[in-house]
């Protein structure tokens, strides 16, 4: 008897977590024959970070996991949104988990200069009422580049402009900032254990900052680059000079548009790779103790994956474990060195599920398709004798 977990996050777009589980699962079981497999859905903080939760606790015995429905504001401020967070209820403590990609993820036609992180405040502030000490914030997948200020003034920072004036910042005004007060939500939360799971290690500014590395992909010009990271420097300096905390170069600050650095030092928040904040929920350390082998995988390795994706979060862990890992990507954006690096932590081979030229919209329509037959064709090889893993 073989025994697979099948541990992947989703192919943004494309396909969730929960479908590439059972994807993989049935090719597994069809062509390798006696085997046992396992599907933990999983996510670093971006989408389907509150599904995997839900999904990871359900099964968990006195355990109530479910969906909570809000009306919060959206991208824009004065926007307003329907969105849900996990309400997770063990008998003891009552855990709330966010993501802000429910109310500011990425989407077309928005400008990381303008948009907000005020909804996630409000889910926050929803989830005190609701009596949640235990609150879990995902950062991936943001439309962001406000510094976590908008979520951090929903819940009562207050944010001051030169002549006193109050204000709440987004992307295009953090260098407005000069002085900040935090006494109010310290206050709201101080009965509140606030953790943050962050998708990427970046720091909040320079060049491997929020700024110049994620808002191109929010839809920052390259001219708008260096007043977003200017603004960013200016919440850390003024972060600095009334808080005492320096963040500037913080790891995982840079996640979310600076929301990281933003939640850590306003807010008093943990930051924490995201998917050990899934893994560990999910008991992964008990999974992987009676598994032979694991497979996991998301919808692209690059350059970034080593700085927190789900993917090779995963694959440390089974090298801790022992336990041989399979990556089904959909695609592979990787150089010698990074190749090397992603080998070293753990990945025992990697597996493109693309299976001929094409656009990336095209693909997405097989990907249902390529993921199976990548799957199937893993099990197959697997079930040859002279290569049995045992």
């Amino acid at each position: 008897m073989r025994n697979i977990i099948v541990i992947p996050d989703s192919f943004k777009g494309s396909a969730s977590s929960a479908e590439l589980c059972d994807w993989i699962k049935a090719a597994f079981e069809k062509h390798l024959t006696g085997c046992s497999v396992k599907t933990v859905p999983v996510a670093d903080g971006g989408e389907g970070t509150v599904d995997s939760f839900i999904a990871a606790m359900s099964g968990k015995q006195g355990v109530s996991a479910y969906k909570h429905a809000v009306s919060v504001c959206g991208r824009m401020p004065g926007e307003r949104v329907a969105a849900e967070f996990a309400v997770i209820d063990d008998g003891g403590t009552k855990r709330a988990v966010i993501e802000t990609a429910s109310c500011a993820g990425l989407s077309e036609g928005y400008s990381p200069l303008s948009t907000t992180t005020y909804g996630v405040g409000e889910q926050i502030c929803e989830a005190v009422r609701l009596g949640c000490t235990d609150i879990t914030v995902g950062l991936g997948g943001s439309c962001t580049n406000d510094g976590g200020c908008g979520l951090a003034a929903a819940l009562g920072v207050r944010f001051f402009d030169r002549t006193g004036r109050e204000f709440i910042p987004v992307g295009a005004t953090l260098c407005n900032i000069a002085d900040i007060d935090v006494s109010a939500a310290r206050k709201l939360l101080c009965s509140v254990r606030l953790t943050v799971m962050c998708d990427v290690d970046n720091p909040t500014v320079g060049p491997r900052g929020a700024s110049y590395v994620f808002a191109p992909q929010k839809g920052a010009c390259a001219s708008e680059l260096p007043m977003l990271d200017a603004g960013l420097c200016n919440l850390c300096d003024v972060i600095l000079r009334r808080l005492g905390a320096d963040v500037a170069q913080l790891p995982g600050g840079g996640a979310a548009g600076g929301m990281g650095a933003g939640l850590h030092a306003l807010l008093g928040a943990e930051l924490r790779p995201g998917i050990d904040t899934l893994l560990e929920a999910a008991g992964i350390d008990e999974l992987l103790s009676g598994a032979d082998l694991a497979v996991t995988g998301e919808g692209r390795l690059d350059s970034q994956s080593l700085g927190g994706k789900a993917a090779i979060g995963v694959a440390r862990k089974c090298k801790a474990a022992g336990v041989p890992v399979i990556a089904l990507v959909g695609g592979v954006e990787l150089d010698e060195s990074e190749l090397r690096a992603i080998y070293n932590e753990g990945v025992t081979a990697i597996f493109s599920v693309s299976r001929r030229p094409e656009p990336l919209e095209t693909a997405k329509l097989r990907v249902r398709e390529n993921v199976m037959q990548t799957a199937g064709d893993i099990a197959r090889l697997l079930a040859v004798k002279p290569l049995n893993l045992q």
